[in-house]
């Protein structure tokens, strides 16, 4: 979770100003939690308590308005007969780490990450991106391998990872669907050494920075077991105190046993 969280963060100064490079400074000013961490840590919350994915969503974009949520989120989030939106935008793939972390079979995380973006991006592409997402964690934590991360995604999904970012870079733009942003990220993953550099990686496209960057983050925290204590400690003063006890809590019971 830290590693989505940081990402997030670090990548939030850069989604209405998209870079290039991935020589930057991680955290400034204007550095931020969006709507990918409040989501992540909703997930997280679900995961501790058995609560509701659609209420539990509800519950804390009511509470944090102002995070950057994509219109017809915050549509259906402000009704509660709403149900879902067909979307296949890449908002059911950025909140959905914590699952990989929570089960014990493949099969467990790919049910669950489904159930957890069905409620909103019920199109095949949202529930995909969702999947794959939560497969490359799990695959990450209890796998440790590259290999089968990207070989079980390419199968399973149909994703291109077989890519380089320097063949990405100059030619991808901004975009918000799954199936225009989750490969991209989990290639970010897959080329990097660690958890800043994934982000880093992520980042240097020039794309969905925040939303990018937390889905490498996150995977590379599954896969290197290990962020870096100035990166940990930051994200930790960037969350208000009700979602960082929650994240807390969730890595005592997932993460950190």
């Amino acid at each position: 979770m830290l590693g989505a969280i940081a990402g997030d963060i670090i990548g939030s100064v850069f989604e209405a100003k998209p870079i290039k490079t991935k020589e930057f400074e991680l955290f400034s000013e204007q550095s931020t939690f969006t709507d990918d961490t409040v989501l992540t840590i909703a997930v997280a919350e679900v995961l501790l308590t058995s609560g509701s994915y659609a209420d539990t969503y509800r519950k804390y974009y009511r509470s944090l308005q102002d995070r950057g949520y994509g219109y017809g989120f915050q549509r259906w989030a402000c009704s509660n007969e709403a149900g879902p939106y067909y979307s296949f935008g890449n908002g059911s793939a950025m909140r959905v780490s914590p699952v990989g972390w929570a089960y014990n079979s493949l099969a467990a995380v790919l049910a669950e990450a489904e159930r957890s973006a069905v409620v909103s991006h019920n199109h095949e592409e949202g529930i995909k991106g969702a999947q794959a997402v939560a497969a490359a964690v799990y695959l990450a934590r209890t796998s440790g391998s590259k290999e089968r991360i990207q070989d079980f995604i390419r199968q399973e999904f149909g994703y291109l990872l077989n890519r380089r970012l320097d063949e990405i870079r100059p030619h991808y733009c901004f975009d918000v669907s799954c199936q225009g942003s989750v490969p991209e990220a989990i290639t970010a993953f897959l080329e990097s050494d660690d958890v800043e550099d994934a982000i880093r990686n992520a980042i240097s496209l020039g794309g969905d920075s925040d939303t990018m960057a937390c889905i490498a983050g996150a995977i590379a925290e599954a896969y290197y077991r290990e962020i870096p204590e100035p990166i940990k400690n930051a994200v930790y003063q960037y969350l208000p105190a009700a979602l960082a006890q929650t994240t807390l809590n969730f890595r005592k019971k997932f993460i950190d046993e």
